[in-house]
């Protein structure tokens, strides 16, 4: 058997006009789950990532902190889907609705609120959002990603640095969830979480979900984040 670990990049730049950048914080949230990795002596065989800069920057801070040198094979269908986009295909304008300034605690319930009614339409068929895929296109993206993995690293321990989006679907995909169900995995997933499987020659099975063991300590109490 070989282990899948499914890791989320670590905390990104919420509510500014570039959010895909590791913070300082995410930054260092990514060394420090490789130096747990390097201290309990894991081995990894393979990475892959999506093309967005906060995977690659995930993953350049996890080789960085464990001292691996592995070239990540890069795989777009691990891109997460564009919650602006989402959100924009239910609500064209979000200003119009006075939801305000994501970053404060208002603005950042109501967006997380748009957010799950626009990714259950979506899910349904029943909205587009500009410039994605349908969520049949979205979910292949991810299974095949998987599929890669059980049919070329047999036995092997596999790092996969993607998204909440596709590490919920991940789950929900193995588990055949409901939509609303990997809806509400998604929301609860933590920057640089780690979720594991195990595999074999004919299918994935889940391990641990959501798991923070390299922040297990009051030290890194403030480390926690989701977005």
């Amino acid at each position: 058997m070989g282990t899948l670990y499914l890791v989320r990049h670590g905390q990104a730049s919420f509510g500014a006009d570039d959010y895909d950048q590791l913070s300082e914080l995410g930054q260092r949230q990514a060394e420090r789950l490789g130096r747990y990795w390097a201290e309990r002596g894991l081995r990894l065989d393979a990475v892959l990532t999506g093309t967005l800069k906060r995977h690659a920057q995930t993953w350049q801070g996890i080789a960085q902190g464990a001292g691996l040198g592995l070239q990540p094979l890069v795989w777009p269908g691990l891109n997460e889907y564009d919650s602006e986009a989402v959100i924009r295909a239910v609500l064209p304008s979000r200003r119009d609705a006075g939801l305000g300034d994501p970053t404060t605690p208002e603005g950042y319930r109501a967006h997380f609120r748009l957010l799950r009614d626009g990714l259950a339409q979506w899910m349904a068929g029943t909205v587009s959002p500009e410039g994605m895929p349908d969520y049949t296109a979205f979910v292949h993206g991810v299974s095949s990603a998987l599929d890669h993995v059980r049919q070329h690293h047999a036995g092997q321990n596999v790092l996969m640095v993607t998204s909440g989006g596709p590490i919920a679907t991940a789950v929900g995909h193995v588990l055949g969830l409901s939509p609303d169900a990997t809806i509400e995995l998604n929301m609860r997933i933590r920057n640089s979480a780690v979720t594991e499987f195990v595999f074999g020659p004919k299918r994935h099975t889940l391990l641990t979900y959501n798991t923070l063991p390299h922040l297990d300590g009051q030290a890194f109490t403030d480390w926690v984040t989701y977005a």
